[in-house]
């Protein structure tokens, strides 16, 4: 197999096993929590994006990724991970722009890493970083996707409306 059939297997192996873990684990458990708690613990994996700025560090990866993925992917992550991390303060902090915030954040996030991965071609360029692309990706577009299907059903998300971060603000 050569690098790049490697490359795609891994990631849909790892979208599908992460699709399923979801499903079978933390959908039924974010189902029973409020919308703020839910989106709290939905958004931070995304605070840590700041890793993508890897894909701009010299003798990491097996050699120097072009500038028109690199720059974007890096920069991209690191404004991901700062709205998400704006967005688990507002969440935390029951602001009134919380839930906006959190839109926000999901919005330029799935952008970034879908730009991201129209890249494929340099796959072969990632050495120590492969596990980026095929790993934490697959596990950040799936977060992606359970917050805006958290965010769209207004029926679910209005059940809790009066007990809105117990959890995570009690802590």
């Amino acid at each position: 197999m050569d690098t790049q059939a490697i490359f795609g297997l891994q990631f849909v192996l790892s979208l599908i096993v992460i699709s399923l873990v979801a499903k079978w684990v933390f959908a039924p458990w974010l189902a029973k929590q409020a919308q703020g708690d839910a989106l709290f613990w939905l958004t931070l994996p995304h605070a840590f994006r700041h890793i993508g700025m890897v894909f701009l560090v010299p003798n990491v990866l097996a050699q120097p990724l072009p500038a028109a993925f690199a720059i974007p992917a890096a920069y991209g992550d690191l404004l991901a991970g700062v709205l998400a991390l704006l967005a688990l303060i507002a969440l935390k902090n029951k602001w009134s722009g919380a839930i906006l915030a959190v839109w926000l954040f999901n919005i330029v996030g799935t952008i970034d890493l879908l730009n991201a991965l129209r890249h494929v071609d340099v796959a072969a360029n990632f050495g120590a970083a492969w596990y980026i692309p095929t790993f934490l990706v697959p596990l950040l577009l799936v977060t992606h996707f359970m917050i805006f299907t958290r965010l769209l059903k207004p029926a679910v998300n209005q059940r809790d409306a009066g007990k809105e971060m117990t959890s995570v603000t009690n802590s």
